[in-house]
């Protein structure tokens, strides 16, 4: 192993340290000490890689909103109609925040409240969200999928109350996130008014 693969491997080690710290103590409560220990390496090696506790938590913030936007770009490219690319993108966006839970209550939930730059990042995903949606939303409007409408207040809507299902299971859910798929996804459907007739074959 060269040095440039041992200091990554050590940087991987601290973050995926840093989600459980601050996933289970929350950001004010965790200490640069908790997750040393957690990830078994020292403090030079930490303050090597991070400036600071806002740091780390930062660039855990960015290392979501980078796994968000590549796999939902991804989960859309198999898909050629508006439609059926937003219905990937539902099924991928729920798979994701259950594989991540520790980091997406990280990003999504702990940055709120934390001070402006932190509020930046959060916002920044959810803007990254609304953007994608709104293409597709846009998309299915020229082809005739859904009637015309503001498809920016529409994406705002459906990334709130994605945002706010995903919340709940977070602090709450014992049961798989992706079984509120059916009802979030005719939910959202409804919304922007996709023919009930269609519904179901989504």
């Amino acid at each position: 192993m060269t040095s440039q693969d041992h200091a990554q491997e050590t940087r991987t080690r601290i973050l995926e340290a840093a989600v459980k710290v601050f996933a289970t103590k929350g950001y004010h409560n965790a200490k640069v000490d908790d997750i040393v220990s957690e990830s078994h390496t020292s403090k030079g090696a930490f303050y090597f890689h991070f400036p600071s506790k806002q740091d780390i938590f930062l660039a855990l913030s960015d290392t979501f909103s980078d796994l968000l936007e590549n796999r939902l770009t991804e989960s859309m490219q198999g898909q050629t109609h508006g439609l059926e690319q937003m219905d990937a993108a539902l099924t991928s966006i729920l798979g994701l925040f259950s594989q991540y839970r520790g980091l997406a209550k990280v990003a999504l939930v702990q940055a709120v409240g934390l001070g402006a730059v932190f509020e930046e990042r959060r916002r920044a995903i959810n803007d990254k969200l609304t953007r994608l949606v709104k293409m597709r939303l846009d998309q299915a409007v020229c082809a005739g999928s859904v009637p015309r409408q503001n498809t920016e207040i529409a994406a705002r809507a459906w990334v709130g109350a994605l945002g706010e299902v995903v919340t709940h299971w977070i602090y709450a859910g014992e049961q798989p996130l992706e079984e509120s798929l059916p009802a979030l996804r005719q939910f959202l459907a409804r919304s922007v008014g996709i023919p009930e007739e269609r519904i179901p074959s989504l």
